[in-house]
């Protein structure tokens, strides 16, 4: 287990290797995720005040940089919960317009991850 601590003090726990965005999904905390976790809307960013992964997928990489977000904010669609954490949750249904979060995430990182280091 991963123990997820978010910055307002809430603390969850991701299995191991599950998505990011799927284990605060499943403890209830309020995140977006409008493109159901393919690395194309940058709805689900998180950003990390502690345990920020080394490696990244190109995907998110490639998104990031393409909407000047690279080294600000992460994708949790794009992130495995194999350590402990502490985040802050950058986009809320709570805090949109929307009527809904968006639809849930595959199990597995889409698309098939290419993992690279974190720039």
């Amino acid at each position: 287990m991963a123990v997820i601590t978010l910055k307002n003090g809430q603390v969850v726990e991701g299995s191991v290797n599950q998505r990011l965005v799927l284990a605060l999904m499943e403890n209830d905390v309020d995140i977006l995720h409008r493109c159901g976790g393919n690395a194309r809307c940058t709805t689900c960013r998180v950003r990390f005040i502690e345990g920020e992964p080394e490696r990244m997928t190109q995907a998110e990489k490639d998104r990031l940089e393409a909407r000047g977000l690279l080294g600000e904010a992460r994708l949790s669609c794009q992130i495995l919960c194999n350590h402990d954490m502490k985040i802050e949750v950058l986009q809320t249904l709570a805090g949109s317009d929307l009527e809904d979060a968006g639809p849930r995430p595959a199990d597995n990182i889409t698309p098939e991850p290419v993992w690279i280091k974190r720039p």
